[in-house]
């Protein structure tokens, strides 16, 4: 059984035999005597509870020779987050004064820890937190776009003036009538076949675009926020909605090219870089030394790689299809596995 799992094997094992859609996303459950791994909400037959043991990610299960299933379809992204969660989010995202309660929860049938656990993996805040980063960016772009203060307050649920810049002060570190100047940025996480991503959008485009379990993610968060002297909250962007389009579209092999406006700092070198990385068609690698030699010196081999791995747009920047120069896959953050698959499932549609 994977050790970074924080559930109880007998909770996971009673929510596989109960198809508990909660748990999608915090555990794969592997059935040894089949060699296949399932989701907890699989409708399979259910194996002896010996039988079976977990993994936190479908990566550790193909690594660890198991085969995906055909009934649960584990490496489908399209059930990822439970119907419930969907449910919650869409209605913070349709009414940003709403605030939902354990209460309300409980009222709903719906267990208050199972949701703040899923928060907590998957945002890296309780609901409530969740919720009060999403009133505050609202507030935040409300005042962005000419609202008062005491307007954008209220209207986003707050019942008094000290009450929200208390708030707002202590998330966005700057006060509210300083919005103006301030740009703003809202984050998205969306699932794909090979695990979550995160997306970052700026008012001029998508920023990042990351594996949530990428290494250097906390990194490129402080370096974002750095560049653009601002906080990243939850909330909507009017790019997130073709990101994700697009995205689906690419992993079902049916999309070669991108054109979600990309708003990506970096030096003038690394913009160079990435720029050339773009021209890599799609189903074909390079080497690193070619890429040196398209940006006009053959000696540039080391600084190109480094530009590759501060790229924060993955796929739509195309750094996966930078191989070393014997052909063998070299470095890519978010896993060499991951970097062949991409290879792979280009390859198979070009």
């Amino acid at each position: 059984m994977n050790t970074e799992i924080n559930i109880p094997e007998k909770i996971m094992y009673e929510a596989l035999l109960k198809k508990d859609e909660q748990f999608e996303g915090q555990f794969y459950a592997a059935i040894k005597t089949t060699g296949i791994f399932c989701r907890p909400s699989c409708t399979a037959r259910k194996p002896l509870r010996e039988n079976v043991e977990y993994f936190k990610t479908s990566r550790e299960a193909l690594v660890s020779g198991y085969r995906p299933c055909k009934v649960c379809k584990p490496l489908d992204h399209s059930r990822t987050i439970p119907a419930e969660i969907k449910s919650l989010i869409n209605e913070i995202n349709n009414s940003p004064s709403v605030k939902i309660s354990d209460y309300d929860l409980r009222l709903r049938n719906i267990e208050p820890n199972r949701i703040r656990r899923w928060f907590q993996k998957n945002h890296g805040v309780t609901f409530q937190g969740f919720q009060r980063l999403m009133r505050i960016n609202n507030a935040f772009n409300d005042i962005k776009n000419g609202d008062k203060v005491i307007s954008a307050a209220f209207e986003n649920g707050y019942g008094s003036l000290s009450g929200f810049n208390y708030s707002f002060k202590k998330n966005a570190e700057f006060n509210p009538n300083q919005s103006e100047s301030k740009s703003s940025l809202t984050f998205t996480r969306f699932t794909t076949p090979l695990g979550p991503m995160m997306a970052i959008a700026s008012e001029k485009g998508l920023c990042l675009l990351e594996f949530t379990d990428r290494r250097m993610l906390e990194t490129e968060l402080k370096q974002i926020e750095k560049h653009f002297k601002s906080k990243i909250f939850p909330g909507k962007s009017k790019f997130f909605q073709e990101t994700e389009k697009q995205m689906k579209e690419y992993f079902e092999g049916k999309r070669k090219n991108f054109d979600v406006p990309l708003d990506a700092p970096g030096t003038e070198f690394q913009k160079r870089v990435w720029k050339i990385l773009q021209t890599i068609p799609y189903g074909e690698t390079r080497s690193y030394k070619k890429q040196a030699e398209l940006l006009g010196n053959v000696k540039a081999v080391r600084a190109v790689a480094n530009a590759n791995g501060d790229n924060r747009i993955s796929i739509m920047i195309p750094c996966h299809r930078v191989i070393g120069e014997d052909g063998k896959l070299t470095g890519y953050g978010g896993g060499l596995w991951r970097k062949k698959w991409l290879i792979d499932l280009e390859k198979e549609n070009s």
